[in-house]
């Protein structure tokens, strides 16, 4: 115990030299201008309009004019030593607060060791016109520093007092008149200053409070929406599996080909509950252990799997023709996964635009990124109304862009088919990241290369045809 206190004494005495060092020493004379007043200050606004342009100035102004009437008072007490210690440190701490605050306080213990006149009554060391300048530079670098540097400040000034009051036998001193005003002028700046920078935090914590409480309604209302959606969508996809396993039991007999689609539709039905569950348990963010029985970490689908759905689509009865182009390498996830989602849109708007169409899917692999173009024919069946709700075409627009690429969609005006074709900026990832733990966070593609070629995006316009926007299969 003996040890510890003078060596945590000694760490206290280190760091206020330390911070003395930093806050009066280092960079003393360094340019640090008296910011102009700003447009929403009071006094700015008060001020005339053709006055406007000079307002942010005034305290500029106003002290220039005070440190020259300081200047031609001292020149008339004492002459002009006395002139220039009392102006030039305050017209200096006007751009170098702190070093004119060390020539004034320089210039009063010069002057109040060098002076034995007593013409000015008694006003030692400070003469009237020191004193002003003196206090109105301290109030100016108050204005300007953090309220320690202002103690500091005043801790010279007292020592200083203290030690020529001690010193002087004859004579009748100024120190404590100038230790008490200056301790009250400038302890008022600085509370001023904290409470106004104290009120700017409250501020700030109130609109984080406010963007918070916002964040928190979202998230909110997006559980909520989810679980509507759950118990709307996840009901219905429920009863189509069940209707479909159990049809082909209530007919005697049933045709191999009756079974095989019934069979086909449940697994659908299945894969399709079970990616809203997952994508649903992401977004109710307040309970992690929701939908846990989906499998919420399991990989999220990339154009590896493309094989499958095309499987499941030919079976629905639209046939796919797939055509890749380029060395096949590993993409961001993000990319994969919009890609995936994108060609699996443009299929069922197919499936349900166009029946027993047929389309053809194109996937590119060139230096810059990720090309990908689906084309439909027109359809040869008969088109049942669809009451989609407009958001697929709108779908496959966002996740492109939110990747910087590039979409057009709309009717072939050769045979009245209808064509999807998207460039999606990206780089390779390594085979290690590619098959991470965590494929499904979607990430920024990298802009493509000089040299790197996408398929052609047709500009045709979307006319009257058989695909509108926004028909979707899968959430």
């Amino acid at each position: 115990m003996t040890e510890t206190i003078p060596r945590t004494e000694l760490r206290t005495i280190r760091r206020v030299f330390s911070d003395l060092r930093k806050d009066l020493i280092t960079g003393a004379f360094a340019l640090r201008p008296v910011p102009p007043l700003g447009d929403t200050h009071p006094l700015v606004r008060k001020m005339p309009p053709s006055a406007l342009p000079y307002a942010p100035w005034l305290p500029h102004a106003a002290l220039t004019a005070f440190a020259f009437y300081l200047m031609a008072v001292a020149v008339e007490i004492e002459g002009a030593g006395l002139a220039l210690l009392s102006g030039v440190p305050l017209l200096l701490a006007l751009y170098r607060p702190i070093g004119a605050w060390w020539l004034s306080f320089g210039g009063s213990v010069v002057w109040g060791l060098g002076i034995t006149d007593t013409s000015a009554g008694g006003m030692w060391p400070w003469p009237p016109t020191l004193f002003a300048s003196y206090i109105a530079v301290m109030v100016i670098v108050a204005f300007q520093n953090r309220p320690r540097v202002a103690g500091q400040m005043l801790l010279f000034t007292a020592v200083f007092g203290f030690v020529y009051d001690l010193s002087a036998d004859w004579r009748q001193t100024n120190a404590f008149p100038m230790v008490a005003t200056s301790c009250v002028i400038v302890g008022a700046v600085v509370a001023r200053r904290s409470l106004r920078e104290t009120k700017q935090q409250v501020a700030v914590q109130q609109s984080a409070t406010h963007e918070e409480r916002s964040r928190r309604t979202l998230l909110e209302e997006r559980a909520t929406i989810a679980r509507e959606l759950h118990d709307v969508v996840a009901h219905h996809m429920s009863v189509i599996a069940i209707q479909a396993e159990a049809a082909p039991y209530r007919v005697a007999n049933p045709p191999e080909e009756l079974a095989t689609s019934f069979a086909t539709i449940r697994e659908n039905a299945v894969a399709a509950l079970t990616e809203l569950r997952r994508v649903l348990g992401v977004v109710r963010a307040d309970d992690p252990d929701a939908y846990a029985d989906a499998d919420p970490e399991a990989p999220q689908p990339t154009l590896a799997t493309l094989d499958t759905l095309f499987a499941g689509v030919r079976a629905a009865g639209l046939t796919v023709e797939h055509v890749t182009t380029g060395a096949v390498r590993p993409l961001p996830s993000g990319v994969e996964l919009s890609a995936y989602r994108i060609v699996q849109e443009a299929l069922s708007n197919a499936l349900r635009h166009a029946p027993g169409s047929t389309a053809r899917v194109e996937v590119a692999y060139v230096l810059g990124g990720l090309g990908l173009r689906i084309v439909n024919g027109p359809p040869t069946q008969t088109v049942r109304p669809s009451p989609g709700m407009g958001h697929g075409l709108l779908g496959m627009r966002e996740r492109v862009a939110m990747l910087n690429g590039e979409m057009t969609a709309g009717a072939v005006e050769e045979d009245g088919g209808y064509e999807v074709a998207v460039f999606i900026p990206a780089a390779a990832v390594p085979e290690a990241e590619a098959s991470g733990p965590d494929p499904s966070a979607p990430k920024q593609g990298h802009a493509p290369d000089a040299s790197g070629q996408a398929p052609e995006l047709k500009k045709s316009g979307l006319e009257k045809g058989h695909a509108p926007e926004g028909e979707t299969m899968t959430p």
